[in-house]
C-alpha cells in the first residue's frame, strides 16, 4: 500500500486465525491494532476476550451486542423476501457479515482508523461480503486481508507462528471441520465434510437432535405476524432475538432444520455445507402460510420470481447496493398486508403448516366452497376458458391449413 497505516480495526474473535492476524498486523505494518468482536449470538465465551486481545498486542477491544439488530434488520429482511439460496440454504452466515462489517466501519470512524482487517480466506464468500460493505460505506477505507498477503498455507503454520510468538491459543491440532455460528444457524464445512458422498457424523450437530432421537411427542406452535415480521409465539410477544431463540430450541428438540447441500460459491467453486437452522425453517413455513391468505395472486407470484434474485444478492454480499435497496422497498410494500397467524405441527424432523388465519385474509369460503353458493355463476367460466383457449385454437387451425 502506498499510504502508511497507523491504525487498523480488526474483526476479532479470539480464535487461532484472528489471534495470529493481530500479532502479524503489528509485525508487518507496525501499526496500532484495535479489535472488534461482534456478538451475533455465536454462543462463544466473550468474557476474558479483552484480556486476551490486549495480551496479544491490541490497544483496545470493542464488544458490540448486535443480536437484536441482526434478527430484526437482516434475518427478518430475508424472511419477508422468502429468500433461499439455490432452493435450500437460508443464509445464516451471509446475513451476519454485512452487519458485522457495518459495525466495524462505525468503530473505524470513531477511532479515526483508515484501515480495517478481517480473517476471511481468499477462497470463500466472506471476503467479498466484508469488503463490499466496507467500500460501500467508506469508499476510501484501506482493507487488509492477511490470508491474501501472508505466506502461511495451513492451520499448522498458524499454530507454529502462535507458539513461536507466545500467543495464547487453545488450538493444538487440525479441526475435523470448520464451524460458524450465530443466532440464526450453525454451518459446518471442510475437513471430514469435503467428500459430498459422506454422511455428516451425528456428533457434529449442536442445535438439533436427529429425527430418530427427536422428542417422541409432536408439538404445535402458533406464530403471529405483523406486516410480514414475526412478533409472538403461542400468544407471547417476544423481541426478534428472543423469538428466534425460542423457535431454535423448539425446532431443535424436534429435529427440524438440518440441511446438507453442495452450493455454488460466488468466487466460482462448489462447496459442501451442512447447516442447522431450526427456528428459521419454522418461520419460513409460517410466513408463507400467512402470505397465502393475504397476498394477491400476482403480487405473490412476482415475489416468488424475485426470491432467488434476492437470495443471490444476499449470498454474494450485495447488501449495501442500489439494487438491493430498491428491491427491499418493493418487498416491504408487499408485506403491508401480511398480518395474521400460522399454526404448525413439529414431529421427527417435519414442520407442517396445519392452520392459518388473518383479519386481512383474501380467502372467501363463500366463493371457494364446493357446496351450493349464490355468489359465483359457474357459467361465467365458459367464456373465460374460451378466451384463454383462442390462441391455442388459432395455432391449431394454422397448422392444419399448412398441411
Amino acid at each position: 500500500m502506498s499510504d502508511k497505516i497507523d491504525k487498523v480495526v480488526l474483526a476479532y474473535s479470539g480464535g487461532l486465525d484472528t489471534s495470529v492476524i493481530l500479532k502479524w498486523l503489528k509485525e508487518t505494518y507496525g501499526c496500532e491494532v484495535i479489535c472488534f468482536a461482534a456478538d451475533v449470538g455465536q454462543a462463544e465465551e466473550l468474557g476474558g476476550l479483552e484480556e486476551k486481545a490486549l495480551a496479544t498486542g491490541a490497544s483496545k477491544l470493542y464488544v458490540e451486542d448486535l443480536r437484536e439488530e441482526f434478527v430484526r434488520d437482516y434475518v427478518f429482511t430475508a424472511l419477508k423476501a422468502n429468500a433461499v439460496y439455490e432452493g435450500v440454504y437460508l443464509m445464516g452466515t451471509s446475513l451476519a457479515r454485512p452487519l458485522i462489517a457495518k459495525a466495524q466501519i462505525d468503530i473505524a470512524r470513531k477511532e479515526g482508523a483508515r484501515a480495517v482487517a478481517h480473517g476471511a480466506t481468499g477462497k470463500g464468500n466472506d471476503q467479498v461480503r466484508f469488503e463490499l460493505t466496507y467500500y460501500a460505506l467508506e469508499p476510501g477505507i484501506q482493507v487488509i486481508a492477511p490470508w491474501r498477503e501472508w505466506d502461511f498455507k495451513s492451520r499448522s503454520d498458524l499454530i507454529a507462528y502462535a507458539d513461536s510468538h507466545n500467543i495464547p491459543i487453545k488450538a493444538s491440532k487440525e479441526k475435523p471441520y470448520s464451524m460458524d455460528r450465530n443466532l440464526m444457524h450453525i454451518s459446518y464445512e471442510g475437513g471430514i465434510l469435503e467428500d459430498p458422498w459422506a454422511e455428516p457424523p451425528e456428533n457434529i450437530f449442536i442445535l438439533t437432535r436427529s429425527p430418530e432421537d427427536a422428542a417422541p411427542n409432536l408439538a404445535y406452535v402458533e406464530i403471529d405476524f405483523q406486516s410480514g415480521e414475526p412478533v409472538a409465539v403461542d400468544g407471547e410477544a417476544l423481541s426478534p432475538a428472543s423469538l428466534l431463540d425460542r423457535l431454535n430450541r423448539l425446532g431443535g428438540e424436534h429435529g427440524v432444520g438440518r440441511v446438507d447441500v453442495v452450493e455454488n460459491r460466488f468466487v466460482g467453486m462448489k462447496s459442501r455445507g451442512v447447516y442447522e437452522t431450526p427456528g428459521m425453517t419454522i418461520l419460513h413455513a409460517a410466513h408463507r402460510a400467512v402470505e397465502s391468505l393475504t397476498l394477491d395472486r400476482e403480487v405473490a407470484h412476482l415475489k416468488d420470481s424475485l426470491g432467488p434474485r434476492v437470495a443471490e444478492m444476499i449470498y454474494y454480499g450485495f447488501w449495501f447496493t442500489p439494487e438491493f435497496e430498491a428491491i427491499r422497498a418493493l418487498i416491504d410494500e408487499t408485506q403491508k398486508r401480511v398480518t395474521g397467524a400460522a399454526r404448525l405441527k413439529l414431529y421427527k424432523g417435519n414442520c407442517a403448516v396445519v392452520g392459518r388465519r388473518s383479519k386481512l385474509s383474501l380467502y372467501s369460503e363463500a366463493f371457494a366452497t364446493f357446496e351450493k353458493d349464490t355468489v359465483y355463476n359457474q357459467r361465467d367460466a365458459e367464456g373465460f376458458i374460451k378466451l384463454n383457449a383462442l390462441r391455442l385454437r388459432l395455432r391449431n387451425f394454422a397448422e392444419k391449413e399448412r398441411h
